[in-house]
């Protein structure tokens, strides 16, 4: 679960709107402009394409006045405070290391500096160099050269490599800041995916996790990367980590809703059935995610992502009222899965938030039908 800064262009395809289903990893590639099915989201106070936060998966204004604080003045300060007096062991502080890493990455890749221009994400470094003690800072920076060597080099390569084995260097100079942090470990679950850590130095890995934050779901969601097919695991290892979790999760938690993503970590590439999305394993899923929305806590800082992915799958299931029972709760942001695998995840977001409209007005739903 990543937050990406990045915002570039793509074309949709609106499978509801078109008799053949195509998708890449989920996403609809194409939708037609002006279509006679197509109800206005406006109509029920959704915010505009334009105006959609990619940057985070809900709100945390607290996040957003010190980060454009740290862009205009380039001074670390505001940040070091943030992060120091956010809980080391919950969710918040993970997603906004994740935020101001991303920030200094993307300002770097902006302004990569020259002879007479001063390189983005500056601040970071003065951070670094003038708090070297500062256990915020050096998770930050950790995290910043894991989404360089994501953003900037080719897995496999040299410089891929040396980045990874800077990074996982940070990890265990932040670790050492903060002996009963999770993060420093979160961070370093990137880096043994993309260092390919063999299984059992992965497993110690986690069990330094699970003695520090146990029901952590960013870390959880983070650990399943490594052992879905596309890495280092396979479907069967993925599914029975994601099971495990909900299993025991505890009252309350969103980790019942794990099975959920390693459904989507698995989609096929083309997928031309739509019953798909109503078989047994992906309908099991959605009400275990399902479930777990409902337990969990309004300020739970995962809730939001949770809530992106169900649209996603409540949508393709054509499960118009209750994929718009989730649309209240999360427009306006649109950095979550699985959106930001697209390449312009507001339209994305868009597309499949016009579809749960029409399908709900299709089926007698309307602005004034909808709980609020």
């Amino acid at each position: 679960m990543e937050f990406l800064w990045v915002l570039i262009a793509a074309v949709m395809l609106g499978f509801v709107l078109l008799p053949v289903m195509r998708r890449r990893r989920g996403m609809i590639e194409q939708v037609p402009a002006g279509h006679p099915d197509a109800a206005d989201p406006a109509n029920y106070g959704f915010v505009r394409e334009e105006e959609l936060d990619v940057r985070m998966p809900g709100p945390d204004q607290d996040l957003l006045d010190v980060l454009d604080l740290v862009q205009r003045t380039q001074e670390h300060r505001a940040a070091s405070q943030l992060l120091a007096g956010t809980e080391s062991e919950g969710e918040l502080r993970w997603q906004r290391v994740q935020a101001f890493a991303g920030a200094a990455s993307l300002e770097l890749q902006q302004r990569p500096g020259g002879v007479s221009e001063t390189p983005g994400g500056q601040w970071l470094r003065v951070w670094r160099a003038e708090q070297p003690k500062d256990a915020g800072g050096a998770a930050v920076h950790a995290e910043f050269l894991v989404q360089q060597a994501w953003r900037t080099s080719t897995r496999g390569t040299d410089e891929f490599r040396i980045i990874m084995e800077e990074a996982r260097a940070a990890c265990g100079d932040a670790a050492l800041l903060a002996p009963g942090d999770p993060v420093p470990y979160i961070v370093e679950l990137s880096v043994a995916r993309g260092l390919a850590y063999s299984q059992p130095e992965f497993e110690q890995l986690w069990l330094k996790i699970l003695d520090r934050a146990p029901a952590h779901m960013g870390a959880h969601l983070a650990a399943l990367h490594y052992w879905c097919e596309k890495w280092h695991g396979s479907r069967e290892l993925a599914y029975s980590f994601a099971e495990a979790a909900a299993a025991r999760a505890p009252q309350g938690s969103l980790l019942a809703a794990m099975p959920l993503f390693a459904v989507f970590e698995h989609l096929p590439e083309v997928n031309l059935v739509s019953s798909f999305y109503r078989s047994e394993v992906v309908t099991k899923a959605i009400h275990g995610a399902l479930h777990a929305v409902h337990s969990a806590r309004p300020d739970d800082p995962m809730l939001a992502h949770v809530r992106h992915l169900l649209v996603f799958f409540l949508v393709r299931s054509e499960r118009w009222a209750e994929a718009m029972n989730q649309l209240i709760h999360i427009d306006g942001h649109v950095g979550a899965l699985p959106w930001t695998l697209s390449a312009d995840p507001a339209a994305e977001f868009a597309v499949y938030r016009a579809l749960a409209v029409a399908g709900y007005e299709a089926n007698g739903g309307s602005p004034a039908t909808l709980p609020h």
